[in-house]
């Protein structure tokens, strides 16, 4: 059974950092396009990063340089590095997984394979 799992939530303050980490199981992904989106209460899951197997990447403008999307195929793991954090990044944060063709794979349909979510809670 395919299987994406994520880990690195927690309580942070802002200003904060904190890593997630998406770990697969089942199957490889190393070709396979790895997002990252969120969801906040009361709102719809929204994107926040991609990373191509080529390595490159794409994020929300909300935040472009502050979060760092990475992949490491040897370790078949992803991860987003979230800095300089924000009340408003509060969320449920998820690890999916696309085979889609497209340029701008931002919406969660383009996604095949989800993980279960990390919740990552940012204080004031």
């Amino acid at each position: 059974q395919v299987q994406l799992v994520e880990s690195g939530g927690g309580l942070v303050q802002a200003g904060g950092s904190l890593r997630l980490s998406c770990a697969p199981s089942g199957r490889s992904f190393r070709s396979a396009v790895m997002g990252w989106f969120r969801q906040a209460p009361g709102k719809e899951r929204a994107f926040v990063a991609f990373i191509r197997s080529t390595g490159t990447t794409s994020y929300t403008d909300l935040v472009k340089g502050r979060f760092t999307i990475s992949r490491d195929n040897a370790k078949n793991t992803v991860y987003l590095q979230m800095n300089s954090l924000i009340p408003e990044d509060t969320a449920i944060y998820y690890c999916a997984a696309s085979y889609a063709l497209g340029n701008t794979l931002t919406t969660p349909l383009d996604y095949t394979y989800w993980g279960q979510g990390t919740q990552v809670t940012v204080s004031s």
